[in-house]
């Protein structure tokens, strides 16, 4: 309970800001003040019919500021009503009873929905206690104490209800948001990241073997030639996709079925084998594109940071439920204390976890690195 009242209590105003003035406020205020002023002429039943037009109307301005300056309106609406209704029932004078006070209940609907919760307990008090004065001096029996009671705090409930209600929203489009940050992080690391990884070893490669083979910098040329164009094309997608030029593409993911894109087979620096055994070809596709992509970036991973490795062993092994992924170099011992999971590892992990399988990553058991990925051959629904 004290946590419930002291995170009431830190409550920060109503997010995003409320707009300082629209048409329809000035259109309410116009109506209170014709209101006012037909209702002070025509009602010959009405108390003090030049004191209450003239109290309203002094106090109808604070309809412009309900949202931006909530506390400030209603303290000053409801003070002047208490301290009118204080005088009037000093001298034992009737109260200014009219109709057009009903929009004084726009006031604590704005305090609720725009205030902090400091506000909200401060503007409390003035509207308890002009209520307060306003029952004594106009008693009229429980009937109408417990009614208008009922009336003020239903503006307040029914405010709280659409502010949270907004808050919610605000809150799922900021997830929204973040996640799909997350997404276009991961697709830029798996896609993108991994051509320009190919750049830089074909471009090594080709300067190691310059000397022994002097046509390996024109092969390895015409490799980085095709990785730069497709890392081209996969960022000007992503632009226009963000930039909603146009709609997503909707092509065929890469699944198990384009694993042989990752063999490798050059004089310089690791091979890249590929194997596959079982039924891979009634995967679900969130699988299939998930295999792919944990391979993609394993692969990346030894090509880029495996010491003395000469082979990088690709294997998927598919039964009746899951599909085992194993991605293993042959590179010099790595110690478990000195790893540090990049965001590459991560991703995996987090696809693979997303799906209701497994990752693991990290030293091989006798020399290399292994990357072992289990996942259900159908998603869970």
């Amino acid at each position: 309970m004290t946590n419930h009242v002291r995170s009431f209590w830190e409550e920060p105003r109503a997010t995003p800001p409320p707009p300082a003035r629209v048409w329809r406020d000035w259109a309410l205020l116009a109506v209170v003040v014709v209101g006012a002023l037909l209702e002070g002429l025509l009602r010959e039943d009405m108390d003090h019919r030049v004191l209450g037009p003239v109290i309203v109307l002094a106090v109808a301005p604070t309809l412009l500021w309900r949202r931006t300056h909530p506390l400030a309106a209603v303290a000053f609406a409801f003070g002047v009503s208490a301290a009118m209704d204080a005088v009037l029932l000093a001298a034992d004078s009737p109260p200014t009873d009219m109709y057009t006070q009903v929009y004084f209940l726009v006031l604590p609907y704005a305090l609720v929905r725009w205030a902090s919760g400091r506000e909200v307990v401060v503007g409390e008090v003035f509207i308890a206690i002009a209520a307060a004065l306003g029952f004594v001096i106009s008693w009229t029996g429980l009937g109408d104490l417990f009614g208008g009671t009922a009336v003020l705090v239903t503006a307040m409930v029914l405010a709280r209800l659409v502010r949270t209600q907004h808050g919610a929203r605000e809150r799922k489009l900021e997830q929204a948001k973040a996640e799909e940050r997350v997404q276009i992080a991961r697709e830029l690391h798996d896609t993108v990241a991994h051509h320009v990884s190919a750049i830089a070893i074909r471009a090594q490669a080709g300067r190691a073997l310059a000397a022994s083979n002097p046509a390996a910098p024109v092969e390895a040329l015409e490799v980085i030639e095709v990785e730069a164009s497709r890392t081209l094309g996969e960022l000007r997608a992503m632009v226009r996709m963000l930039r909603n030029q146009e709609p997503a593409d909707y092509a065929p993911r890469a699944g198990v079925a384009d694993l042989d894109r990752l063999v490798v087979r050059t004089p310089a620096g690791p091979q890249v084998d590929v194997s596959v055994s079982g039924d891979v070809d009634r995967l679900a596709p969130a699988v299939d594109a998930a295999v792919f992509r944990i391979a993609r970036e394993a692969v990346t991973n030894a090509l880029r940071h495996a010491r003395n490795a000469t082979r990088v062993a690709v294997r998927v092994e598919a039964n009746g439920a899951t599909v085992h992924l194993q991605v293993r170099d042959d590179g010099d011992p790595v110690s478990a204390a000195a790893y540090d999971p990049g965001f590459g590892v991560t991703g995996m992990v987090e696809r693979a976890t997303l799906l209701g399988g497994t990752c693991l990553a990290g030293p091989a058991p006798d020399r290399g690195w292994s990357v072992d990925a289990t996942l259900p051959r159908e998603v869970a629904r």
